[in-house]
């Protein structure tokens, strides 16, 4: 399938532009907030958190007895909020850090919820069949009541986002100064959390418990190598996690036997991986390139002041010098030589060198500035 073709059955295909519609808006929705887990150093706390939604999933169905998704998905919530809140209770009334507590509730939740999945796969009731689909998640069960669903909750957040934008600012970067402020930092933090919980919960039937947590760092993680600026950086993100929603679906529905939510990750690792090299001010490239210019700017700079201190021994400063006099320096080297030729600092004429006025008026200002320094 070309893009012609699918951008044609994207219109007319109902269950294709449902699912398209529903891994965007999730993307969307899921870079928003992932940028504050990812400002709060919470990068598992989406791992947690989806893990601890399996076992409200199967309990949900214990109860119910039927697999209707607005049901599951409601206990998945519960268990979710549950679980956020222990990691919440253990961090501020123990002296466990949050890693711990996230690691522990975790594995807590996600054996409880794997020992009910067996249990249930045990019982004589074909209709326990599909639960599984909760771990790597199920794409093409959405519905457009689903896609609904998802948009309204995320006009919801971008709304309580903006109401809140300056208190929840103060909270990732201060937390002590928004409390001297009076702002309520606990009802920010459950505010923050529930909204993430929500995300991830959501995610479930597309992504699945084990993936969710990419989807929900993923974009963060690519659009914080782009920006210091909070606010650039969660319209990044909710652009990253858009486009590899629907670049995913797409590469998905153009390939049998892919599933949607591992491709989609793997899209959202490939704008990582892209900001992490080649970002202006993060990248691993520009860094390099930096690197490398600065090292080239010292070695000009030593073996400039190097050439001054010896044309400042005599009264011409255009007075020419053997090259070889400069063989021993440590910085010089012929390209660097080369180079300074080039900026119009030394004027070569055979083996002998001589500094121009300009090269001799640099020089001494970085003769001063590095007397100023050393005093």
């Amino acid at each position: 399938m070309n893009i012609t073709e699918y951008i044609t059955l994207l219109f007319t295909d109902y269950t294709l532009r449902t699912i398209t519609l529903g891994t965007a808006i999730l993307g969307a929705i899921c870079g928003m907030l992932g940028s504050f887990a990812v400002l709060r150093k919470q990068s598992l706390l989406g791992d947690a958190i989806s893990h601890a939604a399996l076992p409200g999933i199967a309990i949900a169905f214990l109860i119910t007895g039927t697999k209707d998704n607005t049901l599951l998905l409601i206990g998945a919530l519960v268990s979710g909020l549950i679980g956020a809140f222990w990691i919440r209770g253990i961090t501020r009334n123990t002296h466990l850090k949050s890693d711990t507590a996230l690691g522990l509730i975790l594995s807590l939740f996600f054996g409880f919820g794997m020992l009910l999945l067996t249990y249930i796969q045990k019982q004589p009731n074909a209709n326990q069949a599909g639960l599984e689909d909760y771990l790597f998640g199920q794409a093409a069960t959405l519905l457009l009541n689903d896609v609904w669903l998802m948009a309204i909750v995320t006009a919801i957040c971008l709304v309580i986002l903006l109401l809140f934008w300056k208190e929840l600012k103060m909270l990732l970067f201060d937390e002590e100064y928004t409390k001297t402020l009076g702002f309520n930092t606990r009802f920010l933090d459950i505010l923050i959390t529930t909204f993430i919980v929500v995300a991830i919960v959501m995610g479930l039937q597309t992504v699945g418990v084990v993936l969710m947590s990419a989807m929900l760092l993923a974009p963060a993680a690519a659009a914080r190598q782009w920006t210091n600026s909070l606010g650039v950086m969660v319209i990044l993100a909710a652009i990253f996690g858009a486009v590899s929603g629907t670049i995913g679906t797409a590469i998905s529905a153009s390939h049998n036997h892919l599933s949607t939510g591992p491709v989609i990750v793997l899209i959202a690792a490939v704008f990582v991986l892209v900001s992490f090299i080649f970002s202006p001010s993060r990248g691993l490239l520009f860094r390099e390139i930096r690197f490398r210019k600065n090292r080239t700017d010292l070695e000009l700079h030593k073996t400039l002041s190097f050439m001054f201190s010896i044309a400042n021994a005599h009264e011409d400063i255009a007075h020419p010098h053997a090259i070889k006099i400069l063989n021993n320096f440590q910085g010089y080297t012929k390209r660097t030589l080369q180079q300074l030729e080039l900026k119009n600092y030394v004027t070569i004429q055979g083996n002998m060198w001589s500094l121009t006025p300009l090269g001799y008026k640099t020089a001494a200002n970085l003769y001063n500035q590095l007397i100023t320094t050393n005093e």
